[in-house]
Formats: C-alpha cells, structure tokens, sequence
C-alpha cells in the first residue's frame, strides 16, 4: 500500500482548486479527508487555526462511495463542499456516528444535503445503547434548541442499529468494537481492496477489554485515527475517567497493533497550533510515521 499526505497551504488547507478537484475525481483509490479534528467544543481562535477548530468529522471516499464517521462542526463544512461537488445531482452516504455527545453531532442542523432533495440518500448507523440516532435528532432540533425541525430535511435518510461487530457493504467491510468512554463510544475499521482505515476517537486507556478491543481494531491497518486529546501529564493528574486518551498511549496502540500511520485526533480545546506541534516532534521520537490531524488534511491509500 502506498499513503500520501496531500499538499497544505500553510499546513493544514489544500492546495488549490485544481487540486482540490483533482481529489475528488480521483479514482481506484481510498481518499481520507478531515473535516474537524477538534474535541469537546468548537474553538475558532486565532492560534488554534492551522489545525483547525471544528470537531469531529473525516470523510472517507473508495471509488464513488462516499462514507462519513462522525457529525460535528466539521460536517457543516463538509455539506457545503457536497453541495458544490454534486450541484443538483443525487447524492447518497453512509454516515457512521461513534456516539452522542455534542462534538460527534453539532453539525447535523447544519448539513446542507439533508434539506435539498428526496433523490439524496443517507444510511446513518449508530448504537441504540442509549438512544436511537433519530430520537437525538429530532430532540437536538426541536423547540426551543433549533428554529426549525427534521420535517424540513427532504432527503431520504434511512437509521441503522448497529453493535459491535462485522457490517459487509457495497464491496466494503465495516469492523466495529466497543471503546472506553463515558455512555459509551464505537470504534470503526474500514476495509477496502486498496487499504484499512480504523477510525478510533474518544477511549481511555487502562481497561484490559477496551484495550484489547482498540488493538484488534488497528490490527495491520494503513491508517490509525485515533484519540489523544490530553497531554501525557495532563491525563495522570487530573483527566482519568473522562474517556480520553494521549498522544503516548496512541504510540502504544500504534507499535502494539502493527498499523503503519498515526494521525492523531481529537485536538483538547485548550491545545493550541503550537502545543500541538510539539506533540507530534515528541511522538516522533517513539514512533517516526504520526502526524496530527488538521482541517483540510487529505491522505491517499492505494
């Protein structure tokens, strides 16, 4: 498998119209991109703009599927670019959401596609552990939290219960496992003829089933994504039983399950661009392919 790092403008925007579109109509390739790579709550300042501040969304596309993990900020921004790309032809996705908390599903009022038309059409899986995706839909957007409810969405949009385990789609194989994180989180590997992508946001360290759960997960993949929203020292003194990680536990996870690549996600609100850099220049020094995730950030499998 080969992955490449897309160019950045300025380390996290990418290069160009051109380019940009070149991205998109690429074919016979896995394309991963970031959306939002931010955890717990949005954070649009100045110094936090080269990684970016919107949360969590990676959009992942193999051939002329399109499929999307988590619907934060970032899925707003997402929405745009789709409605730029598609411009009035029928879009379908699958939408996978790790869990419920405000980070994974702020963007939802807010993507485009799901107002435009009856012919787009999305598959959206998620647990029912708590409480189905469509009843946290419709109480996220109903008075007196949003102006308008689901009954303006046109697009068709179909809800999957989804558990741990195996979900075979469209010449794809989805692998899902439990995380360690307050009510709960799933943790998701794509497989594809042209590489495997594990998408593993918002897990604690320190249970031995959870931990055996995030490396089998992992195991062989191309791409890591995966939770180190505290610092090493951060974590020990005052962050245990938040459900999170840190950058040293995702080089633990990362040696120990033989993926290849390292991204890591889920950025703290108060880290900002340069506390991230030094993250990474110290994870470097364990591990040599880790970056961190950033707005913009396009890798290619393939």
């Amino acid at each position: 498998m080969t992955l490449v790092t897309m160019p950045w403008i300025d380390g996290c925007r990418f290069a160009g119209e051109d380019a940009n579109k070149a991205f998109y109509t690429r074919r016979g390739h896995m394309r991963i991109k970031f959306w939002g790579v931010r955890g717990s709550t949005p954070t649009p300042q100045p110094e936090n703009m080269r990684y970016g501040g919107n949360t969590s969304c990676v959009e992942i596309r193999f051939g002329e599927q399109l499929y999307i993990f988590d619907c934060g900020t970032g899925f707003r921004t997402l929405g745009q670019q789709l409605r730029e790309e598609f411009n009035g032809r029928p879009l379908s996705a699958h939408i996978f959401v790790s869990h419920f908390h405000w980070d994974h599903i702020q963007g939802i009022p807010f993507f485009g596609p799901l107002y435009d038309k009856a012919e787009n059409v999305f598959s959206l899986h998620s647990t029912q552990r708590t409480l189905s995706l469509q009843q946290v839909m419709r109480e996220q957007m109903a008075a007196p939290y949003f102006p308008v409810d689901m009954s303006e969405m046109k697009a068709r949009r179909t809800f999957y219960n989804i558990d741990q385990g195996t979900l075979p789609l469209e010449g794809v194989t989805v692998r899902t496992k439990w995380l360690n994180h307050p009510q709960g989180c799933m943790g998701f590997r794509l497989e594809t003829k042209d590489g495997v992508v594990v998408y593993a946001t918002d897990n604690e360290p320190g249970d031995p089933l959870f931990d055996k759960n995030v490396r089998e997960l992992a195991a062989g993949a191309d791409v890591l994504i995966y939770d180190a929203q505290y610092l090493p020292e951060e974590y020990e003194a005052k962050k245990r039983g938040w459900g999170h990680s840190h950058w040293r536990e995702a080089i633990n996870v990362v040696m120990e399950s033989g993926a290849k690549e390292l991204v890591l996600f889920h950025h703290d609100p108060d880290h900002d661009d340069a506390c991230i850099d030094q993250v990474v220049a110290e994870a470097r020094n364990y591990y040599p392919k880790v970056q961190a995730a950033s707005e913009g950030l396009e890798l290619v499998l393939g």
